[in-house]
């Protein structure tokens, strides 16, 4: 059984699908909303309401992709999975650059419950939710030392770990590099300051290979994690 307490918001524009999927996560011990539509889906999914969304990729008003775009451009970095009757290498490679996961229909109710378990453990939904943080779709587990981006494994080094961790801690704030050298280097530190800089560019260029930059040049000030302007 789930861990009480974890909330699905199952979103699919068939009732029989529905019905279907929210009936057999309850009985797994999911605490399960469902939304008809993406609109409906954007008005439900805030900021920290749910562990994990279940989105149909195919709906008339707005497609799951768009959906799950919405989202993460609104700084909701909630987990996504995809179910889909597309099953192209190339739409498999789309949906798994977006979301943490891509089911492709028909399956069977056990692969998609074992799939969403194994989501939402990667993702550390493991009762220790300071273990866990959280920015779009970048998600680093500071106890267990892991970072993903759109469900992607990220290996980071020991310093670019507590550059990021650091960043996450003040998401959307610009953070000056001389901040940054105190807090993840040493207040003691008498090296080169544009170290800084070359730690920057690590992280961008490991962070950037699963999706738009996260982390941003202020020129003059510092550096501010947070998403592109559209």
């Amino acid at each position: 059984m789930s861990s009480e307490g974890e909330r699905v918001l199952v979103v699919d524009d068939e009732p029989f699908i529905r019905d279907l999927l929210s009936a057999a996560l309850r009985f797994e011990g999911f605490d399960v909303e469902v939304a008809g539509s993406g609109r409906e889906a954007l008005q439900l999914a805030q900021p920290g309401r749910y562990d994990l969304v279940m989105l149909d990729v195919m709906m008339p008003d707005l497609e799951g992709t768009e959906v799950c775009r919405r989202l993460r451009e609104s700084g909701v970095g909630v987990p996504v999975v995809f179910l889909t009757a597309r099953d192209s290498t190339e739409d498999k490679v789309l949906g798994l650059g977006m979301a943490d996961d891509y089911v492709t229909k028909p399956f069977s109710l056990e692969e998609l419950v074992a799939r969403v378990r194994a989501v939402l453990r990667r993702v550390g939904h493991d009762g220790s939710e300071e273990s866990e943080m959280r920015y779009a779709d970048l998600v680093m587990n500071v106890e267990t030392h892991e970072v993903w981006r759109a469900g992607r494994s990220i290996d980071l080094t020991a310093t670019e770990f507590r550059l990021l961790q650091y960043l996450l801690e003040h998401p959307r704030r610009v953070v000056p590099k001389l901040e940054i050298l105190d807090h993840v280097w040493d207040y003691s530190f008498d090296g080169d300051p544009n170290i800084v800089e070359t730690y920057i560019s690590y992280l961008r260029k490991k962070l950037d290979e699963s999706g738009p930059s996260l982390i941003h040049t202020v020129r003059g000030v510092g550096y501010s994690l947070r998403l592109p302007k559209s």
